[in-house]
């Protein structure tokens, strides 16, 4: 793979990495106190709501490294090794995690009686996570695959 490419993927990734860590820091705690402002009945949410969220985001951030991780491995040219298959599937266990975070979130709103269009976004979130998680099953698929085609080829030459 082209070297420029995977350096400049990665910068990508640090930059989203600290814009991630900027809004754990202050965005996630600004919106939380204004919506306890905004609705008082619910202030009692303010702080659970503030650890989903980091965590949530936490997850984010792990999968990026994991995806260095991954790239560092396709720059090596040992992307078929046994070692790539546990990045794999930390991606796929941060995106369950992450997706069972907003189904908790969908819960508690609905049984406090919330509805508004944060239960839509949920209910999207719940479809995109479920989605890209069964993606990363597909795609640890691929490189399964892939990497035994890599075994039998070398046994051949």
């Amino acid at each position: 793979m082209n070297h420029a490419a995977i350096l400049s993927l990665k910068a990508l990734l640090v930059a989203l990495i600290a814009v991630l860590l900027a809004c754990q820091v202050w965005v996630i705690p600004e919106i939380a106190a204004q919506s306890a402002f905004q609705h008082p009945e619910l202030a009692y949410l303010q702080l659970p709501g503030i650890l989903v969220s980091i965590i949530f985001v936490l997850c984010v951030q792990l999968s990026l490294i994991c995806t260095w991780q991954l790239l560092t491995l396709v720059s090596g040219s040992s992307i078929f090794s046994e070692s790539a298959f546990k990045w794999v599937d930390a991606i796929l266990w941060l995106v369950i995690g992450a997706t069972l975070l907003i189904l908790a979130t969908l819960i508690t709103l609905t049984v406090v009686g919330v509805s508004s269009p944060t239960n839509v976004m949920c209910i999207l979130g719940l479809v995109l996570g479920a989605s890209f998680a069964l993606l990363v099953v597909v795609m640890r698929g691929l490189l399964h695959k892939a990497s035994q085609l890599e075994l039998d080829l070398a046994e051949v030459v």
